[in-house]
């Protein structure tokens, strides 16, 4: 659901890049208070998974395919849905920059649709399923699972809705197009979610809210991402992912092919001329690294002085 440069008008970039921008500072803000961020190397272990997990498309139906995108899974690991925010944020401006995955000028786009209403709708529907399902910490994969799937439906609304403002692509096309492609996406988002969490229930609890004051072992969480990042990236899905597939089908695919922002993207498609899966191992290995280092520098930054 990354949106390239050219998709987008630049009022809605504008107004969607002030949005993304406040709601990040306000989430900077309240992580002081937060359990998660106060645990630096849980948000940057966190964020580098996203990142990783990202890499891997699965295909879905009609020659599509989806991603996670991981709002839901980063708040309730997290503990937090600020801190939630803080990660998939991190995520998105560290894709954009290093490897031109979501545009530049449609980064506050992206962080408001994946990063806001992706996070937040994925963690007050938790909350909410926990309480009907008992509040039970056993629920909680089945609860988180539901919600991140629905999650991405809201997301994508935005995203078309935002395609709509921008003169890119009428209502009633885009619309029915983006919702229909990811509730198929959201299955995805919630097998994968329902199922780390559960792993973790079991395997990891340290690596979980309210059970230990800091992380315990670093070694398998660690390999964890690296093997994700390096080896399972390689399995991704080459079909095009559900936003990309819309704009094939209504014509809009090449416009972003009509615009060229400065911003040098070393590692562009996820990858290092010249070096074919090798490089995507590599940069897939170093983008992780540099998911890990922000939100472990951020967690630093915002972090009560007694904690």
């Amino acid at each position: 659901m990354h949106i390239p440069d050219g998709f987008v008008s630049l009022p809605v970039a504008a107004a969607t890049g002030i949005a993304s921008a406040a709601a990040v500072a306000v989430s900077l803000a309240r992580s002081r208070e937060a359990y998660g961020i106060r645990q630096a190397p849980i948000l940057g272990l966190t964020t580098a998974f996203i990142f990783a997990a990202q890499m891997i498309n699965f295909p879905v139906a009609g020659g599509t395919s989806g991603h996670l995108l991981g709002g839901t899974l980063a708040a309730v690991m997290l503990g937090s849905p600020w801190a939630g925010t803080l990660c998939i944020a991190t995520v998105l401006i560290i894709q954009a920059i290093l490897f031109a995955d979501g545009g530049i000028t449609a980064l506050g786009a992206n962080v408001f649709n994946m990063g806001v209403i992706g996070v937040w709708v994925g963690w007050t529907l938790t909350q909410v399923l926990q309480r009907l399902l008992g509040g039970s910490r056993s629920r909680l994969p089945l609860a988180a699972g539901i919600a991140a799937g629905v999650s991405v439906v809201p997301a994508a609304v935005f995203c078309a809705i935002q395609l709509v403002l921008s003169g890119t692509a009428a209502p009633n096309l885009v619309l029915p197009a983006m919702s229909g492609v990811h509730i198929l996406i959201g299955v995805g988002e919630g097998i994968i979610t329902g199922g780390v969490l559960s792993y973790l229930a079991t395997a990891r609890p340290d690596l979980l809210p309210g059970e230990q004051p800091q992380l315990d072992k670093w070694v398998v969480p660690v390999v964890s991402v690296l093997l994700i990042a390096g080896v399972l990236s390689l399995a991704a899905s080459g079909w095009p992912d559900g936003l990309e597939k819309v704009a094939e089908d209504l014509g809009f695919i090449e416009l972003a092919d009509n615009v060229r922002v400065p911003v040098p993207t070393p590692f562009a498609d996820y990858g290092i001329e010249g070096l074919g899966p090798v490089g995507t191992s590599i940069a897939g290995i170093l983008g992780s690294g540099a998911s890990f280092g922000v939100a472990f520098g951020l967690a630093q930054l915002v972090k009560p002085k007694d904690a």
